[in-house]
């Protein structure tokens, strides 16, 4: 009967190399979780898939609004979780030339006997007119303070691009709106404690 050749490499060394590569596996997929939200931020920001919308948009272009074509805007706002803003748009919809800036205003009010601070979130609909959806000044791009029953009118003014495709005739841009109130004070308490 034929000895069979021994196997050269101890179990134990053949063990802690399985156990190594698992462990790398581990550390890499952990990586690549956290790899991803960066990721698909920029693949939204490049395709325009899921509606997100760009932040300022500066051109030093002049261009001349298309008086030949209109495109319905529509706007709607909400209010995230434990938010107890009112919050709403001053109109409901508009008509937009492509290339005419158009200015309209949400009204926001904080009911509560406490400051708070919010940040909106827009979105917009069909995900493919991102690409031709400008905002030259929203309210979007900063936090936005309310003193305890106070009320204000935000300004949003955008550039509908006069290369939006034919086919898109309606626009809905939606906003939600967090309360950052609980982020703010950590934020300023590690400040006082850093500083202090």
């Amino acid at each position: 009967m034929a000895e069979q050749p021994a196997n050269n490499a101890p179990p134990q060394r053949s063990n802690a190399r399985v156990v190594g590569w698992c462990l790398a596996s581990v550390v890499g997929m952990f990586a690549f979780g956290f790899a991803l939200v960066p990721l698909y931020d920029v693949f939204c920001d490049i395709t325009g898939i899921n509606g997100k919308t760009s932040g300022r948009y500066e051109s030093t272009e002049l261009t001349t609004a298309d008086m030949t074509r209109t495109v319905k805007v529509q706007f709607v706002a909400q209010n995230g979780p434990d938010m107890p803003w009112v919050f709403r748009p001053v109109a409901r919809s508009v008509e937009a030339h492509p290339g005419e800036a158009i200015k309209v205003n949400f009204y926001a009010e904080n009911p509560t006997d406490r400051d708070m601070v919010a940040q909106a979130v827009p979105s917009l609909s069909p995900s493919e007119g991102t690409l031709y959806f400008h905002k030259t000044e929203c309210f979007c791009f900063n936090q936005q303070p309310l003193a305890a029953g106070e009320s204000t009118e935000m300004p949003l003014v955008f550039i509908v691009d006069r290369d939006l495709p034919s086919h898109i005739t309606k626009l809905t841009l939606s906003y939600t709106l967090y309360d950052q109130g609980e982020s703010q004070a950590a934020a300023l308490k590690t400040t006082i404690i850093d500083n202090g």
